[in-house]
């Protein structure tokens, strides 16, 4: 069975890591003094806030101890109260094994409700002689001010195109892969600082093909060229509603690409446009419209057809 690279090309040490190299000075610094107050991690989706947590605790109890005193948990889960008086309370009164603390390492802590992250605030308060507490969130704000004040929150940033590339070069070495000079721009763009996604995607072209093109990951990864989502906004700009309404169904339908994900490659293509900043925002706010309709709930076609009905009308002004 073939590995999941996400796994298999996980850094194990802290100067493994990619990018936040302000983050990994620091915590370079708790692993020396064996000194870690609780901390929060903060930052989007694939930026290394789970494996700085895991190369932390590897560096801060060594190879022989660190997976008995680390403590792992998803708290989207179990986002109740019951999580906190049960599974993490249980393993922070426990004695640590080898070293003077252990960690409860909980992912996705955003997700707790108000009176789970009420109770856990009393658990880090009583239990901070022998437990620190890493929260990994992907949103610092929907974490309570008196956790936050206990914690030194670490603010992760998407990754940079350059750590991408650097990183996905060594992989596709080890790999045998021929990744393109296209292929790889494309990866940087489906993946937008998401490590994690740009790691998945290489995966999945290379169970297809050793020679990874631009045409391979939009085509696995069920994502629009950005050419194509330009030319769907220049058609609807120029008045012609069922022609661009016709290539929005070439994208839905034949290319198997979401409405969520058109909606997305739409907010960034207009920054592109070659129309007055004030029509800018003007689009801008129509597309955050149809964006939470989406996610709300409403039919794909009807709000992005909506969308492109008004573009269509906006060209006719500017016309």
């Amino acid at each position: 069975m073939q590995d999941i690279w996400t796994e298999k090309y996980r850094p194990k040490t802290l100067s493994d890591l990619v990018g936040q190299d302000n983050i990994i000075e620091r915590l370079k610094a708790y692993a020396t003094t064996k000194n870690v107050p609780h901390l929060i991690f903060a930052g989007p989706p694939g930026t290394g806030k789970t494996t700085a947590a895991l190369a932390l605790a590897h560096e801060v109890f060594g190879e022989h101890h660190w997976t008995q005193n680390l403590h792992e948990l998803n708290a989207s889960d179990e986002r109740g109260i019951g999580i906190i008086r049960g599974k993490i309370k249980d393993f922070a009164r426990t004695s640590p094994i080898g070293a003077s603390f252990k960690i409860i390492f909980l992912d996705e802590a955003d997700s707790l409700t108000q009176d789970a992250q009420a109770a856990l605030r009393r658990t880090i308060e009583r239990y901070t002689h022998i437990c620190r507490f890493i929260l990994s969130v992907n949103y610092s704000s929907k974490v309570i001010e008196p956790i936050q004040s206990r914690c030194a929150v670490f603010r992760f940033k998407p990754l940079t195109s350059e750590d991408i590339k650097k990183y996905i070069r060594k992989i596709a070495i080890k790999e045998h892969l021929e990744i393109t000079d296209d292929g790889l721009e494309a990866l940087i763009f489906i993946a937008r600082g998401d490590m994690r996604k740009a790691i998945n995607v290489l995966q999945v072209g290379a169970s297809l093909e050793k020679k990874i093109t631009a045409e391979l990951l939009y085509e696995t990864s069920a994502t629009a060229r950005p050419e194509d989502i330009k030319a769907l906004l220049s058609t609807a700009l120029s008045g012609n509603f069922m022609a661009a309404r016709n290539q929005l169904y070439e994208l839905l339908i034949t290319s198997g690409v979401s409405g969520e994900e058109i909606i997305k490659q739409i907010h960034r293509s207009i920054f592109d446009l070659t129309i007055p900043d004030e029509h800018k925002v003007s689009l801008m706010e129509k597309t955050g419209e149809a964006e939470f309709r989406l996610v709300e709930g409403s039919n794909d076609h009807i709000q992005l057809e909506s969308l492109l009905a008004q573009f269509v009308l906006l060209g006719k002004r500017l016309k």
